[in-house]
């Protein structure tokens, strides 16, 4: 007998999921249209802005700075951008350990633009059975052709509508999008607009589930987030198996009592299931990888069980501590878990210390440091010389001047050249020369003292400093 040679490849089956009807879908359609409206709209919500583009967001990127309606925030704002980093993954985690992959199956990208993606596929060419008959027929077939050609050039245009999108978020959106269609963009936003065209066309329109099942990160390590507890997607084996395994529907397998006479669970073994699956598993498989918890079976099945005349619930959100449980109560989230709890702790204190920090941000920042080449001058009349470096960054949305006094040393001695106040615009920074002589008994009296600055607006800080008299 001859050897079979081993295929380490197998030829990729095209995924082409059945539309349905039920709460999950209308949930998932929900989402979509929302985060679509956002995400198109956004560029063109127009917001007053003494200083900057009068645009509600705005990624300023020559003036380094990122105005979110009403908040600017600057480079010096980096720890916020961590705090939202930490927030995100915590809420991800958070939401993984009591839900599953809820945020894959509703909220992720992916999952928003494939199932734009698929929409249109099913606006052109119909429902499943005719989208596998259209992709049986030959090039030559002008259905397909027209079909087939109208959905990609559709593809195409979301896909070149969404980065175009994305580019202008970057400046003011009637301007930057005149500017791109006449060619006077800068060359990057080409080449941000050609590679967000790409590469949004093969996830959403040539990847698609294998992103979730090959690509995506997440998928590889939320079996450590999962508990038994865990609400997601799960099939009732015992339900629908029964002793003698499931059965399609037919003569005498009908009603529940003649199926439960002869054995048989109440899965009819449809498929259906597995048609709307937009990763293509079977959820009686069980728990799977590809199984982004988007509930699109649950409606499947539930519309198949009402046919039938049979309880819904097949498939449902449960978790696998209840299925395995001798008297399964209803499904519920279950929170009272010691790592739920912590990550609910961490995410409500995370996210009130980045209310506080944004809401108590001052309206500049400023940092005294001393020159210490040389670290003192001894002048000809026998006074001592020490000179500091003041940096200011204006963050209170608009220009302001800045008078900078001491305290704790006698006001003469503070030298700051010509200036009296310092003129700072809004977002930059300053280096003030301040230089501050004392005589030797002063000093020695009172080395330490304090910078104080005081905005026009009214704000006030200080800075300690130090006099050196010696190395």
């Amino acid at each position: 007998m001859s050897e079979q040679p081993i295929q380490y490849y197998a030829k990729r089956t095209a995924v082409v999921p059945r539309s349905v009807h039920g709460p999950f879908r209308r949930f998932k359609s929900a989402v979509l249209w929302l985060a679509f409206a956002v995400y198109f709209l956004l560029p063109w919500l127009p917001w007053a802005r003494t200083d900057g583009i009068a645009q509600a967001v705005v990624f300023d990127i020559p003036g380094r700075r990122y105005m979110l309606f009403d908040l600017v925030v600057y480079p010096q704002d980096i720890f916020w951008l961590s705090l939202i980093l930490f927030i995100a993954a915590v809420l991800l985690f958070f939401v993984t350990a009591l839900l599953g992959r809820a945020f894959c199956g509703y909220f992720c990208f992916q999952t928003l633009w494939t199932d734009a993606f698929i929409w249109i596929e099913h606006w052109l060419q119909g429902e499943r059975p005719h989208r596998l008959k259209l992709a049986r027929a030959p090039w030559r077939d002008r259905e397909k052709l027209f079909k087939v050609g109208a959905t990609r050039l559709l593809w195409w245009a979301l896909a070149f509508w969404t980065a175009l999108t994305f580019v202008l978020y970057f400046g003011y959106a009637p301007e930057l999008l005149v500017q791109i269609f006449m060619g006077t963009a800068a060359p990057a936003a080409y080449i941000t607009v050609l590679a967000l065209t790409l590469t949004t066309y093969l996830a959403a329109a040539t990847l698609r589930e294998h992103v979730c099942l090959y690509i995506c990160p997440y998928g590889r390590f939320q079996s450590a987030m999962y508990d038994p507890e865990t609400l997601t997607v799960h099939y009732d084996k015992a339900r629908g198996e029964g002793a003698a395994g499931r059965m399609a529907a037919r003569h005498g397998l009908r009603t529940v009592q003649e199926r439960a006479a002869t054995g048989h669970g109440d899965c009819i073994d449809c498929k259906l299931c597995v048609q709307v699956c937009p990763t293509g598993i079977d959820i009686r498989e069980g728990m799977q990888l590809g199984c982004i918890a988007c509930g699109l079976c649950v409606d499947a099945c539930n519309g198949i069980m009402a046919r039938m005349h049979y309880a819904p619930g097949l498939i449902r959100y449960d978790s696998e501590a209840n299925l395995q449980s001798v008297a399964p109560h209803a499904p519920r989230v279950d929170w009272r878990r010691l790592k739920v709890i912590g990550y609910g702790a961490s995410l409500v204190l995370m996210t009130a210390y980045l209310v506080y920090s944004i809401n108590h941000r001052q309206s500049f920042e400023h940092s005294t440091q001393q020159v210490r080449q040389p670290l003192f001058v001894i002048l000809s009349d026998g006074q001592i010389r020490n000179r500091y470096q003041i940096r200011l960054t204006n963050l209170s949305g608009q220009d302001e001047r800045y008078r900078i006094s001491v305290r704790g040393a006698p006001p003469a001695s503070l030298d700051l050249g010509n200036f009296k106040e310092v003129l700072v615009h809004n977002g930059k920074s300053v280096i003030v020369q301040a230089s501050i002589t004392l005589q030797p008994e002063v000093a020695a009296i009172q080395p330490e003292f304090e910078f104080v600055i005081r905005s026009s607006a009214g704000d006030e800080v200080s800075d300690p400093a130090r006099f050196f008299t010696q190395p």
